[in-house]
């Protein structure tokens, strides 16, 4: 590994600033550096993406597909001494590691098949009639086409599917867009590991160069999302960083769209009757999602509530047997280490919180924390329980009956899922809840738990602020390709300068509305 920029097909090191990546069991420096781009190397890489734009954009979606075929199967042949770099980087354990990668090369897989099947292109055609009174109507076609180069910003939590060749960086390409990685700081042996993965499958499939380019460093995403070739930008991290982004973005000559996941505590509600059948078995699964993963999961779920009585409490207390002295585990970095205690300590400070289960946290490792805090910290917008603790925490909020319930969840920020806990039974006597939750999350479920996110057509992992920046799009699912796309429309255009995906003969065999009816037939 030679520890450089990835810019225009080519490798980059101009700077004298050198940047270490560290072992985050030990804090050790592991053995490679890694060069800070320079402001000049960052501005080339948004201009690499830039050049490649018009011919990348303009390939047949067949290419673009068999780029991103290309690209799964270079993340699939990475060997073991790759899973063991992630490992170091991340103290993630192998097998996340290696389910995590092949969730990756799928997400690129499913890309190629949305490519193939079309749809994406949304494409729409009115044709002219020149008898119409009063007025003719002209030709009409629309489809829609790449935005333009995107930058993205790599994950803490999750090293392979929402940083180099995640979820942003495969919409990305999919929709015609070349992209800007700003790598991230707590797994950089990685990020160029998938990138040199991503170079070789361009190469191979004979794409332009500048289709995919990586940064390293301190303060290089401020410039890189001021460049003027960018276009839109997708984030996944911490609301203040987000904030600053979405910020940027907008205070630029030509503001751009920054599509960032963000924070959200995930509300579970358990409802009386699905306690009263099984509250001990839920008590034990809700503790395991919490844990899973150290409880480094954006859709972790931080707010526990339900309704007072019997079944509650002894579900409350069953909840505290679980979480009580566990083991302590070891997180991504000592940054995010640090973020979970202070996190963790907010809580413990605050007077209308208690403390149910937990050890101290001494050393480090993070420590599974259970906190119970008053419904009137939601009713009365108190920003505590709406903050977002990364980490294996969860908050117990006990309310009075179903007014004061209501009243809690509308209360409530947006979020990435919302989950209900239940019985039949209380399907029919809570059902009015369902539109609140719809208007406050991107995924609701139902006896689940919402540490598990399908990549899937039908997936929606966004939500309405905090969660995300734009509730209109998803991170995760093939209708992330939509926030890359833009509707452009051809008005008594020659066949010949049409896209393919509007011309008469259909060369695609895409499904079009045509009309006002859908067909798939050349037209005439």
């Amino acid at each position: 590994m030679s520890g450089s920029n990835f810019i225009g097909g080519q490798r980059s090191a101009v700077g004298n600033e050198r940047l270490q990546s560290l072992d985050a069991f030990t804090g050790q420096p592991l053995p490679v550096t890694f060069a800070q781009a320079t402001p000049q190397e960052v501005a080339a890489a948004a201009a690499a993406a830039d050049a490649a734009f018009a011919e990348y954009n303009g390939l047949a979606p067949e290419r673009r597909a068999a780029f991103l075929e290309a690209i799964a199967e270079q993340l699939d042949a990475l060997d073991d001494s790759f899973v063991a770099t992630v490992c170091r980087e991340t103290a993630l354990p192998a097998a996340r590691i290696q389910g995590e990668r092949g969730r990756t090369s799928n997400q690129m897989r499913l890309f190629a098949q949305v490519l193939r099947r079309g749809d994406y292109l949304g494409a729409r055609i009115d044709r002219a009639q020149p008898s119409r009174q009063p007025q003719p109507r002209p030709d009409l076609r629309q489809y829609r086409t790449g935005i333009g180069p995107v930058a993205v910003f790599g994950a803490s939590n999750f090293p392979l599917a929402f940083s180099t060749a995640g979820g942003d960086t495969a919409a990305a390409l999919a929709a015609g867009c070349p992209v800007v990685v700003k790598a991230h700081s707590g797994h950089m042996a990685t990020a160029e590991q998938v990138a040199e993965a991503i170079e070789r499958a361009a190469k191979a499939s004979g794409m332009p160069a500048g289709v995919f380019n990586m940064i390293y460093g301190a303060g290089v995403g401020e410039a890189l999302v001021r460049h003027p070739a960018i276009q839109a930008v997708g984030f996944t991290g911490s609301l203040k960083g987000g904030r600053a982004l979405c910020d940027l973005a907008a205070a630029r000559p030509q503001p751009i769209p920054v599509f960032a996941e963000m924070s959200s505590i995930n509300p579970v509600l358990v409802l009386p009757g699905a306690l009263r059948a099984r509250g001990e078995q839920v008590a034990r699964e809700l503790a395991g999602s919490v844990m899973l993963g150290c409880g480094q999961f954006c859709t972790n779920p931080g707010l526990v509530i339900g309704i007072a009585g019997e079944a509650f409490g002894a579900f409350v207390a069953a909840l505290r047997a679980q979480l009580t002295d566990q083991a302590g585990q070891t997180m991504l970095n000592a940054g995010t280490l640090r973020s979970y205690a202070s996190g963790v300590q907010r809580l413990h400070q605050h007077p209308g919180v208690r403390h149910l289960a937990g050890a101290e946290q001494v050393g480090d490792q993070a420590q599974a924390q259970l906190f119970q805090a008053d419904v009137s910290l939601l009713l009365d917008g108190d920003a505590v329980l709406q903050e977002e603790v990364f980490g294996p925490t969860t908050v117990i909020v006990e309310v009075a009956d179903e007014a004061e319930l209501r009243r809690a969840l509308e209360a409530l920020h947006g979020q990435l899922s919302a989950t209900l806990i239940a019985e039949p039974e209380d399907f029919q006597r809570f059902a009015a809840l369902v539109p609140v939750l719809q208007r406050k999350a991107g995924r609701l479920l139902v006896n689940g738990y919402p540490t598990g996110v399908e990549v899937c057509d039908a997936m929606v992992h966004g939500g309405p602020y905090p969660a995300t920046s734009d509730a209109r799009g998803t991170s995760v699912g093939t209708l992330a390709i939509d926030r890359f796309l833009r509707p452009v429309c051809y008005q008594d255009f020659p066949d010949a300068l049409l896209p393919d995906a509007l011309k008469d003969a259909n060369p695609l065999g895409l499904q079009r509305l045509v009309d006002g009816q859908h067909s798939r037939e050349a037209l005439s």
